[in-house]
């Protein structure tokens, strides 16, 4: 029982903020390189999106950043695809912080600013590898659905949407 009030205690004193600062995009780039080594190879998609992350933002889009204090703790971002569909990636937790809720917590946040932005439906990409974060996405409602379009990365093999509307 310890473990949860620790983990609620840790969730409850996150805060997920817009990407900000260059420690932010450095922490964003570190931690999605660090669990895409991890599991697969970085792409050329991959690169593309974690060496220039101000480019979602200028695209429409955003990158939040979990942190308790000046520890940053997760990530994610909010691709714009156009026609109020924004895609859900590159989300991240240090392997350390795994485990804990932040995961959930930085995906609820950007369900929540998806939302206040007037997004109609969130689109993602992952691996079967990747089975907890599969089952976090399926756990708040996403579904599985076939891809939108070929997709730039190697290793996806589940896609999943989930309706705002």
């Amino acid at each position: 029982m310890p473990q949860q009030t620790e983990s609620r205690a840790e969730r409850d004193a996150l805060v997920v903020e817009p990407m900000s600062t260059p420690e932010h995009a450095r922490a964003f780039k570190e931690m999605n390189e660090e669990w895409v080594r991890t599991l697969f190879s970085i792409e050329a998609a991959d690169s593309k999106i974690l060496d220039h992350p101000e480019r979602i933002v200028a695209d429409g889009g955003q990158v939040l950043i979990a942190r308790a204090g000046a520890e940053i703790l997760g990530c994610g971002a909010l691709i714009a695809m156009g026609d109020g569909v924004f895609e859900v990636s590159k989300m991240a937790v240090p392997p350390q912080y795994r485990g804990r809720g932040i995961g959930r917590v930085v995906l609820e946040a950007l369900v929540a600013h998806a939302r206040a932005i007037g997004a109609t439906s969130l689109y993602l990409e992952s691996n079967r590898k990747l089975a907890n974060a599969v089952h976090l996405y399926e756990s708040i409602g996403f579904v599985h659905v076939q891809p939108h379009a070929p997709s730039p990365y190697a290793r996806a093999d589940v896609f999943m949407s989930y309706d705002l509307s």
